[in-house]
């Protein structure tokens, strides 16, 4: 089914992904967890409500007790699951897609995520060959409230935080809801933009990568005179920074931040960076005394492989952060945390202290929308046999002084290139190289 991902469930609502369908996929994710209990929160969106309900129906007739823990992020979710000893649960949410979207995460015990190789395969097998389970006693219902305790898990996290003005967009998601707890315990001052729930997303996308999304949070920003600014998307398990004179800082840099601080109190400490990373990540990890480790994509890759690794932290392109200490899951609002704690103890502007990570030349993700994906990586492998090759994610193509990633999308019919280069001149020449491959870049 095309709703079913390489990460979660995703599609349109009612066309994809109805009422009548999550039930059967609610009834799959009980069979499959096989546990007493099962938790269950969703975002904002407008269709959440009666989607989350259908799950419940069809989880509880298998048997299964469900806790609803009602509007909360994918974090929030992630908390609950790990901390309250639940066997798993789901997220019911889109994430950052536009409205017309949503779809559900879902998670074992320990918050481990449930993936197409670990799980959601299975569940859509249940889905498409009818294995409907009617329990002789069907599930109980109860709901709980989670955002008090996350709030206090969250603050483990602050460290000597000072006064500092941030501005802060919340895209109407569900930071608006989880983070204002946090706030209130914080030494800053804020200003605050759509924090108001609304799943129609009236003012912008919650989608932070897309720059056009971030423009009124760099906006807020130089009006205000904050220290930085920070953007979360739909399910506030994302969000992207900018500094303070409001230029948008690449979340890979902000990976390598966070990373050399945490490694001041763990020396030899394992980070993982995903492979779309610019060459800074590894340097800076390497140089603070620590050990860095590519990844492929995608979130539930990052979190079995720094589960497995026992990893202190990680960080993706997209804006994910992942730390042991929360799980091994991701969590924006802590990697917010986080960057407040290096901001607070340097004494410096933001921007000096990414200045010195700004040292290559990077496209950014540039999309383009290829008919036959394999052939057109086969076509780069053989283009580039010089160079040192690898497959881990797409195909991962490196000279000394420039390297990229074409890699195939999870979620859409589109390959996704990444090229870094030491000189801009560099990185030009790398572009028409490949795109003369693979043809013009979608849009």
């Amino acid at each position: 089914m095309i709703i079913f991902k390489a990460y979660d469930i995703r599609g349109i609502y009612p066309d994809e992904l109805d009422e009548a369908l999550m039930k059967k996929i609610g009834n799959a994710v009980a069979q499959f967890i096989d546990g007493e209990r099962l938790l269950v929160s969703r975002d904002m969106r407008k269709s959440g409500e009666s989607l989350s309900k259908a799950f419940i129906d069809g989880a509880t007739d298998a048997g299964v007790d469900c806790v609803d823990a009602g509007l909360l992020s994918t974090p929030g979710n992630y908390f609950a699951i790990a901390s309250y000893g639940f066997p798993g649960g789901v997220e019911i949410t889109a994430s950052h897609n536009p409205k017309q979207y949503n779809g559900l995460k879902v998670s074992r015990e320990n918050a481990i995520p449930v993936g197409s190789e670990t799980g959601l395969a299975e569940i859509e097998k249940m889905v498409t060959g009818g294995e409907y389970k009617t329990a002789s006693v069907k599930g109980k219902v109860t709901r709980m409230s989670v955002i008090e305790d996350l709030k206090k898990h969250v603050l483990k996290f602050a460290s000597g935080i000072k006064p500092l003005k941030v501005a802060i967009d919340a895209g109407n998601g569900m930071a608006g809801l989880t983070l204002p707890a946090v706030l209130d315990e914080l030494p800053i001052e804020t200003e605050r933009l759509y924090f108001d729930l609304d799943g129609a997303f009236p003012n912008h996308e919650a989608n932070p990568l897309k720059a056009e999304n971030m423009r009124d949070l760099q906006e807020a920003v130089r009006r205000s005179g904050a220290d930085l600014g920070v953007a979360f998307d739909g399910d506030a398990d994302r969000c992207a920074f900018v500094d303070e004179k409001g230029e948008i800082i690449p979340c890979d840099l902000v990976t390598a931040i966070i990373a050399r601080d945490m490694l001041k109190d763990e020396p030899g400490g394992l980070v993982l960076y995903d492979l779309r990373s610019s060459r800074v990540v590894p340097e800076e990890i390497e140089a603070a005394g620590g050990r860095g480790l590519a990844e492929r994509v995608g979130h539930a890759f990052m979190k079995a492989t720094l589960r497995e690794k026992n990893g202190l932290c990680a960080g993706e392109l997209s804006g994910h952060y992942y730390f042991r200490d929360n799980f091994y899951a991701d969590s924006a609002a802590i990697g917010f945390v986080k960057l407040l704690n290096v901001i607070s103890a340097a004494g410096i502007p933001l921007s000096e202290i990414v200045k010195p990570l700004r040292r290559y030349f990077n496209t950014g993700e540039v999309n383009f929308e290829v008919e036959d994906k394999d052939a057109k990586i086969r076509e780069m492998a053989g283009a580039f046999g010089d160079a040192k090759i690898s497959y881990l994610d797409g195909i991962s193509v490196e000279y000394d002084d420039w390297w990229f990633n074409v890699r195939k999308s999870n979620t859409e019919p589109l390959l996704r290139l990444v090229l870094e280069a030491k000189t801009q001149i560099l990185r030009d020449e790398g572009f028409r190289r490949v795109s003369k491959i693979i043809g013009k870049p979608a849009g």
